[in-house]
């Protein structure tokens, strides 16, 4: 029952990446809400569904973007995998936990684009890729990070109530 609640989260989500979030660019980097959420929800000390959200929201991305599914799915659970790691190693400061589970998450997700489309025969430079797309991008979702986390944490508590969010 506590999962149905991803359901109207995560189209709301998708909404504002594709609506909003595509349109605000810093050089050819966009912010990724959805990661950048997955990374926050999956912190929290009473979730348990973090895997289920993220199969869920690259199922969702899959069909909006041109991105293939997989790519998606890799990029994702591998934030929920990072967040649960670094929940555990860095337990005394969550927001610490979220940036950097927001950076390597972005990362890796961009990695694994990056390499989609080279096995896709589309050859990038990737300095520039790096440059003008990887780091932006972590920049934007860095900024992200502080009102998400909250976010994640308000909406943990009222999911789970009773039981102590991060």
């Amino acid at each position: 029952m506590r999962n149905l609640v991803a359901l109207p989260v995560l189209f709301l989500l998708v909404i504002v990446q594709t609506a909003l979030l595509s349109r605000l660019s810093l050089f050819s980097g966009t912010a990724d809400i959805i990661l950048v959420w997955l990374a926050g929800w999956s912190l929290q000390k009473p979730v348990d569904s973090g895997i289920h959200w993220a199969l869920l929201a690259a199922g969702i991305m899959g069909f909006v973007s041109h991105i293939p599914i997989l790519v998606v799915v890799v990029g994702y659970l591998a934030v929920v995998w990072m967040a649960k790691l670094f929940s555990r190693r860095v337990w005394q400061a969550p927001l610490l936990a979220m940036f950097g589970v927001t950076l390597l998450g972005t990362s890796v997700a961009h990695a694994a684009t990056l390499t989609a489309l080279a096995l896709a025969g589309t050859v990038l430079p990737l300095g520039r890729s790096i440059s003008f797309v990887t780091l932006p991008s972590v920049i934007l979702n860095l900024l992200l990070a502080i009102p998400v986390f909250y976010l994640c944490r308000d909406l943990a508590s009222w999911v789970y109530p009773g039981m102590e969010a991060v």
